[in-house]
């Protein structure tokens, strides 16, 4: 990820993203890409990704991929609006 990409992603967290949910347990990353979190950490979902189980998250200033198995959802994830933005 670039960092022009990664400065969108973590404004989209900083309004909240599409929900928002809690580690159950702590998850090491062990890939590039993957999201590393702590039991009771609160992570801001920004997506689901098409793999099944699959979201793209922002936690502690950081943006990666969690298995949904690992935390407890807050509630209904918003449906992503895109908005295209005017040349």
């Amino acid at each position: 990820m670039d960092a022009q990409e990664l400065a969108r992603w973590t404004r989209f967290a900083t309004k909240g993203g599409i929900g928002a949910c809690t580690a159950d347990e702590d998850c090491v990353a062990l890939n590039v890409g993957d999201l590393m979190f702590l039991k009771g950490d609160t992570i801001t979902v920004l997506m689901q990704l098409p793999e099944q189980g699959v979201f793209l998250g922002y936690c502690e200033g950081v943006v990666g991929r969690f298995q949904s198995a690992h935390v407890t959802f807050h509630g209904k994830l918003k449906k992503p609006v895109i908005a295209k933005r005017g040349s």
